[in-house]
């Protein structure tokens, strides 16, 4: 099975840190371009704004490909928040078997499945032999372009 986190890179969120960086109040047209009509805030705190539970949640960054179709590349920072209960469908960071891996959860009648992303890759039948445990919830993904 093909890492996709590896440990020594999931760092914990520091509540006392701030990233104050200058926020532009108007909202960025994505179609046709429109005049500038707002001016600078103060900032925005990118923790305040991305981070509800700071004391659950975690940053790590991303190895591999298996989950490029859903925008998840190699050298993605993930925001990992421990303290959501994981649903079907969430992209989540999971403990299989003595690996992190981050998969789409997939709870069907034949059992619990960790998908890809990729169909280069199989997915991942979680059986009554496996050691396994959803690590955390996948709440953001930041990308450096």
């Amino acid at each position: 099975m093909q890492k996709d986190i590896e440990i020594s890179q999931v760092k914990p969120v520091e509540d006392e840190q701030t990233s104050g960086l200058q926020f532009f109040e108007t909202r960025v047209q994505a179609g046709f371009p429109s005049p500038a009509q707002g001016e600078y805030a103060d900032s925005i705190d990118l923790n305040r704004a991305l981070i509800t539970n700071p004391a659950a949640t975690f940053c790590a960054r991303v190895i591999g490909n298996s989950m490029v179709d859903a925008g998840i590349n190699e050298g993605d920072l993930l925001i990992i928040d421990r303290s959501i209960t994981p649903h079907d469908g969430n992209i989540a960071v999971c403990f299989i078997d003595g690996d992190f891996t981050v998969k789409r959860l997939s709870v069907r009648e034949d059992g619990v499945f960790l998908t890809p992303a990729n169909a280069s890759f199989p997915e991942i039948q979680v059986t009554e032999d496996s050691s396994f445990q959803v690590w955390g919830v996948v709440s953001h993904i930041i990308k450096r372009l």
